[in-house]
């Protein structure tokens, strides 16, 4: 089952809840935001990674490197795009 990245943060804002012993409703919706935010975050900086990644693997031929890249910065481009839609 595909779970996208609100039902990710919305599960695990519940298990941070009672872990902390907080009731559900005990700013479960600024907790899920904090979580969601953070996951945006790091697949954003993953894909940074990915990006630089690919230009220093393929420094012998510069022309696919820049192109790998360039791909994998559209990609970021659309997850943001899909992301800020969700909202």
């Amino acid at each position: 089952m595909s779970k996208n990245l609100r039902e990710r943060a919305e599960a695990t804002s519940a298990d941070v809840l009672k872990i902390l012993g907080h009731a559900k409703d005990d700013h479960a919706q600024e907790v899920t935001d904090a979580i969601e935010h953070a996951i945006i975050r790091a697949l954003i900086d993953e894909r940074d990674r990915c990006a630089d990644v690919a230009l220093e693997c393929c420094s012998e031929d510069s022309e696919k490197a820049k192109e790998v890249s360039e791909e994998i910065r559209r990609v970021k481009s659309v997850l943001i795009t899909n992301l800020s839609s969700m909202r």
